[in-house]
């Protein structure tokens, strides 16, 4: 394995270990931090003049992974 794709690894698990310990953290009684589920909610009602903005961004947001992780 190349020091690129181990360096990539250890980055997304990073980063997976970082929304973990942020949702554990909003879970926690009395924790006013927003769960991911509340973000996601909040998103996904966000309206500009009708449009809903907030799903066609996680729509958007959704095909650029597949197109960049998933095709080949």
């Amino acid at each position: 394995m190349s020091l690129t794709r181990l360096l990539a690894i250890a980055g997304f698990l990073l980063a997976g270990l970082a929304v973990l310990a942020v949702e554990w953290a909003a879970r926690r009684p009395g924790s006013r931090i927003p769960t991911l589920g509340d973000v996601s909610a909040l998103v996904m009602r966000y309206d500009v003049g009708g449009i809903p903005v907030g799903r066609l961004a996680i729509l958007s947001f959704w095909f650029w992974l597949g197109w960049h992780f998933l095709a080949r």
